[in-house]
């Protein structure tokens, strides 16, 4: 492993019927979404652990007991963890900081990104060794994809603008006022909408 003192935390939802990606039941109904985030989330597994960058570890919502996880931590190098309460913001401020209680560094990943991909991780994971505070994955809709950090921050997680299109730049508006350096990766998308199944129908073989 390149980076054995990083880990890369994949956060992920059940997938079950009305549970995950529920913007595109109208599309694929609700076992066509849970089947889609499926999907999305063994992409996303298998690619983080395929590069052998670091530890890979997934964060798991209700809890870490689901036979989904359960299989692809057979099938992977892979440690579960179950998600704490709270909102999203509280979820993620819990995970990184007991990651970052055994590593130096943290890669915070969902599972609707598909082009997401050893490149940008290894690229984070780099400018973080070098000594940036953060690094920001931008994506198309306002938000990112992508959360590094060598040090853990509340101001990053409480009080955020989850969903609303605007995260991206309170982000950067709170990572300014912390004094912190950061770096941002390319922009991408998320697979979130009825519009994006066309653009993963196009990339899924890759």
């Amino acid at each position: 492993m390149l980076y054995p003192h990083a880990r890369i935390l994949i956060f992920a939802k059940a997938p079950e019927p009305g549970y995950a990606k529920t913007r595109l039941i109208p599309a694929l109904g609700e076992a066509g979404a849970a089947d889609l985030y499926r999907r999305l989330l063994r992409r996303t597994v298998e690619r983080a652990c395929a590069a052998v960058l670091c530890p890979v570890q997934l964060w798991c919502a209700p809890d870490a007991d689901h036979p989904f996880f359960r299989r692809l931590a057979s099938e992977n190098p892979l440690a579960l963890h179950p998600q704490t309460e709270g909102d999203l913001g509280a979820r993620m401020h819990h995970a990184a900081g007991e990651a970052l209680r055994q590593a130096r560094t943290v890669l915070l990943i969902g599972t609707d990104c598909p082009l997401l991909g050893e490149a940008h991780l290894s690229r984070a994971l780099q400018w973080l060794e070098q000594g940036e505070d953060a690094v920001l994955g931008p994506a198309e809709d306002g938000g990112y994809v992508l959360l590094g950090l060598n040090r853990n921050a509340p101001e990053l997680f409480c009080d955020m603008p989850w969903g609303q299109g605007v995260l991206l730049e309170a982000t950067r508006s709170r990572l300014e006022a912390l004094g912190w350096r950061w770096r941002e990766l390319e922009t991408l998308w998320d697979l979130d909408r009825p519009a994006d199944i066309g653009r993963w129908e196009r990339v899924r073989g890759r």
